[in-house]
C-alpha cells in the first residue's frame, strides 16, 4: 500500500478504537441485563444495589430496535431509574410478526398497545421497582404510549418523541412531555398543538398545565435534528430526565448520555478502513479497465429501468413476504437490475469473472461482520432471528441485480461524476414514482428510502475504492448486493397479514 493509504489505515483504527472505548465508557455503572417477556426480547438498565426506583418503559419506531433507544435508557437509569427498553412485534429481534389491520385503531395499534402493557407489568415486578412507571416512545411509538398511558391508570407521566397521536386531549395522557428535532417541521408544528390544547398561548421550552391534575404539558425542540438524530440529543435526554424527575419528586445530577457523534465518528471510521483495504485488492486488477458505455446507452441503461419498472409493476401483486414492503421492493430491485444489465451488456460493457466473485466475499463480509457488528452493538439490531434469512435469501435475488447494474453504470467509481449522480438519482427516483402510483400499500417505502441513500454514499462510495483499485465493478456489485439484502431484511418489520 501507499503512505497514504497506511495512514488512512492508521486514523481509521484509531477512530474506531477511540469511539468504541468513549461508547463503552458512557456506559458508566450502569448494568444491563435481558428479560424474555413472554416471546418479547427486553433489556434492563439500572444501577447496581437494591435501591428502590420508578420504571421507564421505552419503545421504539417503526423499523426500530432496542438499541435505536439506548441513549434515552442509559440516561435514565445513570439518573437513577429502572429503564426497561424492548423490541416491539416484527421488529429488532422479535420474532413474532405485527399483525392485524394497520389501518384501524382495533388492529395492529391495539395489539402493540397490548405488548407495551405485558412489558410493563413484568418491568414492575422487578426487584426494585417502587409501583410507580412513566412511559417514552419515539415515532409510531408515541401514539402506542400515549394510547397505553390514558388506557393504563398505573402510568404517571409520559415522553412522546417525534409525535404524532390523534389520542391526546387537554387532559390526557398524564404529564405529557412532547420532544420533536427542530428540522422535523409538521411533527414540531404537532408539537406544539399538543401543549396549546392545554394552553393556547403555549410555546416552546414553556410548562403549562397543572402537575398537581396531571395536566403538565411541555413541547421541546431539540436543536439541529431531525427524525432519528433527535434520539442522540443531549436536549431530548435532558428534557425527559427532568420532566420525569418533576413528575416523580425526584433530582438528578447525572450526565446525559452524549453518543450520538461517537457513533458517526465510529461508522465513518469503519467505511474509511475500505479505502487501504481496497488497496491491497490491487494485485488482482484485471488486464483492462471497465468499458464506458456510450452517452446513448448509458442514458438508456439508467432512465430505461427507472421508468418502466414501477409502470409494469404497478398492476401486479408482490405480496409474498411476511414483511411490510421487502417483497415489493426485492421484485423491483430485481426487475430494475435485470433491465439495466442486459442494457449494459448491450453495450459490452458487462464482464463477470471468478476473480471477481472471490474478491466479492470479503465486501460482504466487511460490510455484514464488521460495519454489522459495530452497528448492532452500538445503533440497530442487524444480526437476524432465523426467521429472516428467508427475507434476506428473497431480497438478495433483487439486490444483487440492482448493484451489479449500479456497478457497471459507475464504472466501479471511475465514471464521470453526472454520470454517478444520474445512476443514482434514478433509481431513487424509479422507487418514489412506485409509491406515487400505490402509495396505500407502498406507503412505508418512503422510510427505506433514506436508508438506501445513506446505503449509496457509504457504501457506494467504498464500491468505487475498490472498483478503481482493481478494475472489476462485479466485485463490488455483487459484495454489496449481498450487504444491501442483508441490510434491508433485518431492518423491514415481519408482519402477517
Amino acid at each position: 500500500m501507499t503512505l497514504a493509504r497506511w495512514l488512512v489505515l492508521v486514523v481509521a483504527l484509531a477512530g474506531m478504537a477511540l469511539s468504541v472505548l468513549r461508547l463503552e465508557q458512557g456506559r458508566g455503572d450502569v448494568v444491563a441485563t435481558r428479560l424474555m417477556v413472554g416471546t418479547t426480547p427486553a433489556t434492563v438498565y439500572r444501577l447496581p444495589g437494591d435501591t428502590s426506583a420508578p420504571i421507564v418503559v421505552i419503545a421504539h419506531g417503526f423499523a426500530g430496535s432496542r438499541q435505536l433507544m439506548e441513549s434515552f435508557a442509559l440516561t435514565l437509569a445513570q439518573a437513577g431509574y429502572i429503564a426497561v427498553s424492548f423490541d416491539f412485534l416484527g421488529h429488532g429481534r422479535n420474532p413474532v410478526p405485527m399483525s392485524g389491520d394497520v389501518t384501524v385503531i382495533e388492529g395492529t395499534t391495539q395489539l402493540m398497545m397490548d405488548e407495551l402493557g405485558r412489558v410493563s407489568d413484568a418491568a414492575l415486578a422487578l426487584p426494585g421497582a417502587d409501583g410507580r412507571l412513566a412511559l417514552l416512545g419515539h415515532s409510531m411509538a408515541s401514539d402506542i404510549v400515549v394510547r397505553q398511558a390514558i388506557r393504563d391508570p398505573r402510568v404517571d407521566a409520559t415522553v412522546a418523541l417525534s409525535m404524532f397521536s390523534l389520542a391526546v386531549t387537554p387532559t390526557e395522557p398524564r404529564d405529557l412531555l412532547i420532544i420533536a428535532g427542530e428540522w422535523e417541521g409538521f411533527l414540531s408544528a404537532e408539537a406544539l398543538k399538543a401543549a396549546q390544547m392545554t394552553d393556547p398561548a403555549a410555546s416552546f421550552g414553556e410548562t403549562v398545565g397543572d402537575p398537581a391534575a396531571g395536566t403538565a404539558r411541555r413541547a421541546v425542540l431539540a436543536p439541529r435534528t431531525e427524525h432519528v438524530s433527535v434520539l442522540y440529543s443531549a436536549t431530548s435526554m435532558r428534557e425527559a430526565r427532568n420532566w420525569l424527575d418533576a413528575a416523580f419528586g425526584r433530582t438528578s445530577d447525572s450526565p446525559v448520555a452524549r453518543r450520538g457523534g461517537w457513533i458517526a465518528l465510529l461508522l465513518v471510521s469503519t467505511v474509511a478502513l475500505g479505502w487501504p483495504l481496497a488497496g491491497l485488492a490491487r494485485r488482482w486488477r484485471a488486464a483492462a479497465p471497465p468499458v464506458r458505455p456510450s452517452r446513448s446507452a448509458f442514458l438508456l441503461a439508467t432512465l430505461g429501468p427507472a421508468i418502466v419498472t414501477p409502470l409494469v409493476l404497478w398492476p401486479i401483486p408482490t405480496h409474498f413476504l411476511p414483511v411490510l414492503v421487502a417483497d415489493y421492493l426485492a421484485v423491483h430491485f430485481a426487475l430494475y437490475g435485470t433491465l439495466a444489465l442486459v442494457l449494459v451488456a448491450r453495450a459490452r460493457a458487462l464482464r463477470i469473472d471468478l476473480t471477481s466473485v472471490l474478491l466479492a466475499l470479503p465486501v460482504a463480509a466487511f460490510g455484514i461482520a464488521l460495519f454489522g457488528g459495530l452497528l448492532d452493538r452500538y445503533v440497530a439490531s442487524f444480526f437476524p432471528t432465523p426467521e429472516r434469512f428467508l427475507i434476506i435469501g428473497a431480497v438478495a435475488v433483487g439486490a444483487v441485480p440492482f448493484m451489479l447494474s449500479d456497478a457497471f453504470l459507475t464504472e466501479g467509481g471511475r465514471a464521470p461524476l453526472w454520470r454517478t449522480l444520474m445512476t443514482r438519482t434514478a433509481a431513487l427516483a424509479s422507487l418514489g414514482l412506485a409509491v406515487v402510483l400505490d402509495p396505500e400499500d407502498l406507503f412505508f417505502l418512503v422510510m427505506i428510502l433514506p436508508i438506501i441513500l445513506l446505503f449509496f454514499l457509504l457504501f457506494g462510495t467504498a464500491g468505487g475504492w475498490l472498483g478503481r483499485a482493481t478494475w472489476r465493478p462485479a466485485a463490488a456489485g455483487l459484495g454489496l448486493g449481498v450487504f444491501l439484502a442483508w441490510a434491508l431484511g433485518v431492518t423491514f418489520p415481519l408482519f402477517a397479514a
